[in-house]
């Protein structure tokens, strides 16, 4: 900081003996004190309509800001999460993402340069020197305070632009909107989708990796095996989606060894069939302990163990695993109900 901005905010009184308000800092006199510089009016200050423009341009930046608002929330309702648009220069990108970076963006963008175009040339601009204070507020001070945000309110014209205050108050109730729509995406909607999955009863286990049904000779022990539905094809749209509830695992265990009444009633011959949806936020359990029947989910290192119930022995899973009751008709394994409780995470509609 030079010597003539450390003197700015100084009482002329207590400036040394070399400094004078007004004066021009020369090699002889390096503390003079050249003060404020004359205040220039903008074009706003001293024509209305000039000022009435500016009202307009933000209240419209405020409208388009409302509009792209609204163009988002449409844009998450009618896009398709799967449509791929080519954009010059970007490439091949989604258009769900497209529409939504783009309509978000405007929506915050016009928000920002409506306040700061309102600051510019609507809100006062004159330049106020201050003398520097103790940091403890004294009631003078905080008088003072009081009298500056009276002042800053009035000289803001927020009363007087009720335009500009409406529009404003219109786009910032609608921005938020955007949140509250993006909230969709955490997961289905309470008591839907989560409760309901490819298994009932009367549908045959599939082996995933050959895709034939399951017998119980096909399940070795100290193996762990992979199942779906059957009828659920890989090449299907909706194949990602419902593996990622319908997919199961089998091992199979000495019925004596099996330490839950109902697991041991809801396996057969040892057979028992788990979800493979760690509870905890959803990854695909892969790893299996054969001496001791714990599986492993590879992520977050929760243990579940497959011979009491599929329950938590270790890690940040928060309940069992759910069991599927599995049963045998015509040498084939087949569900014989669906899962008494959503797969996966912890969801608040659980229970």
């Amino acid at each position: 900081m030079s010597e003539t901005e450390r003197h700015a905010d100084v009482p002329e009184e207590n400036l040394p003996e070399t400094a004078h308000k007004g004066e021009v800092a020369t090699a002889e006199n390096p503390f003079a004190d050249p003060g404020l510089p004359e205040h220039e009016h903008r074009k706003q200050d001293i024509d209305e309509r000039a000022a009435r423009h500016s009202e307009r341009t933000v209240a419209l930046l405020f409208l388009v800001s409302m509009l792209a608002t609204v163009g988002f929330i449409a844009s998450y309702v009618a896009v398709p999460i799967d449509k791929i648009v080519y954009i010059w220069p970007i490439g091949h990108i989604s258009a769900l993402n497209f529409a939504l970076g783009l309509t978000l963006g405007v929506a915050l963008f016009c928000i920002g340069a409506g306040a700061v175009h309102w600051a510019r040339t609507l809100m006062s601009d004159v330049e106020v020197a201050d003398d520097r204070h103790p940091i403890e507020a004294t009631p003078e001070v905080k008088a003072k305070v009081l009298a500056d945000f009276k002042l800053g309110a009035e000289e803001s014209q927020f009363g007087r632009r009720k335009l500009i205050r409406n529009t404003m108050f219109g786009a910032m109730a609608l921005v938020p909107l955007s949140g509250v729509v993006l909230l969709r995406d955490l997961g289905p909607l309470p008591g839907t989708k989560l409760r309901t999955t490819g298994w009932k009863k009367g549908v045959r286990l599939v082996n995933q990796s050959t895709n034939l049904p399951l017998r119980p000779e096909d399940i070795a022990v100290g193996s762990l095996t992979f199942a779906k539905p059957e009828g659920l094809e890989e090449d299907s749209e909706d194949f990602n989606e419902k593996i990622a509830k319908d997919a199961l695992m089998l091992v199979r265990i000495q019925p004596q060894n099996i330490k839950d009444k109902q697991e041991l009633a809801w396996s057969h011959e040892g057979i028992v069939a788990y979800s493979k949806i760690c509870t905890h936020v959803g990854c695909p359990i892969s790893l299996y302990e054969q001496q001791t029947h714990h599986v492993l989910c590879p992520c977050h290192q929760s243990t579940f163990d497959l011979s009491d119930g599929g329950r938590v022995i270790f890690g940040p899973a928060g309940h069992a695993l759910p069991q599927l009751h599995i049963t045998e008709k015509d040498g084939f394994l087949e569900a014989a109900s669906g899962f008494a409780e959503p797969v996966g995470p912890s969801f608040w509609e659980r229970g």
